[in-house]
């Protein structure tokens, strides 16, 4: 085990295989229905999800993990024989994760801990908390595995098409009449991570459009540059993902370790069934 652990919460679409090779642990957001609360990534994945959620025609709730819920990783990395710890969460606009991971670094004073924001979501966070494994697996000090992390920052470039404003409009954040207008003419929303935040970019028709117009806009994003990594994101759309892939390599060359990964349920009931995106990391 490296002296530095590398840890972040399950809102990073992390894979299960991958934090398991860095030794990475990943906090778990949490999924309410009623009174029942389920563990994202252990009691409940994207397609159990929706199959509850259309079975009951109601959405659940999500919270941020407690602060107890890091400081028992913090104790669990220190007690392992970590020497430091570098914990990477969910953007602080969209989530209380930031400041649970904060908080519970006040149990552990005088031990070195560094909280980053991410400042994104899904596999934008994955990478960046991939950066800061494979550095400190490579035995680079704290200051430098935080650098690494941090250096991405700006590299990160993440785009997604919704197949539908159904489960939008079951949160209130969308019209029921605007939900089926949308669905009669096939419109499929474009959304990017905008000052931390998953924001509507445009709207385009078919499904066909939107995976054209992802493409057009990782092609533009990268300014002639190479892609030093990507992830194909879905929510129960792993077809989806593929032909995006499919597309997208037409155009540009995509690194040999490519993921098509799931968005998770923490951030899945937010943008519903059906999802399809590209989370892609220039090179410097």
């Amino acid at each position: 085990m490296s002296s530095i652990a590398v840890i972040t919460d399950t809102d990073s679409s992390l894979p299960g295989h991958i934090a398991a090779q860095y030794g990475i642990q990943q906090v778990p957001i949490t999924i309410h229905f009623g009174n029942e609360t389920l563990i994202a990534g252990l009691d409940i994945d994207d397609r159990r999800l929706f199959e509850r959620i259309d079975r009951s025609g109601r959405l659940p709730t999500t919270s941020a993990p407690p602060p107890g819920a890091f400081a028992q990783a913090y104790r669990r990395a220190f007690e392992d024989g970590a020497e430091s710890i570098v914990c990477i969460c969910v953007s602080s606009k969209i989530s209380a994760t930031y400041n649970a991971a904060l908080t519970a670094c006040e149990e552990f004073p005088g031990r070195p801990i560094t909280v980053i924001d991410s400042l994104t979501l899904s596999m934008g966070q994955g990478f960046t908390v991939l950066a800061a494994a494979e550095a400190a697996s490579s035995g680079a000090p704290h200051a430098e595995v935080v650098a690494q992390a941090q250096s991405i920052a700006g590299r990160i470039h993440l785009y997604a098409s919704l197949s539908t404003l159904k489960y939008l409009a079951m949160s209130g954040r969308v019209g029921k009449v605007a939900a089926g207008m949308a669905g009669m003419l096939n419109i499929q929303p474009i959304l990017t991570v905008k000052e931390g935040k998953l924001d509507l970019l445009e709207r385009v028709r078919t499904r066909r459009a939107a995976m054209n117009r992802l493409v057009e806009l990782i092609t533009d994003s990268l300014s002639g540059k190479t892609a030093q990594r990507a992830a194909f994101i879905h929510v129960n759309n792993p077809h989806g993902a593929a032909e995006l892939q499919s597309l997208l390599a037409e155009h540009i060359p995509l690194p040999a370790d490519t993921l098509t990964v799931e968005f998770t349920p923490g951030l899945s009931v937010h943008a519903g069934s059906g999802l399809t995106g590209v989370a892609i990391v220039a090179e410097r």
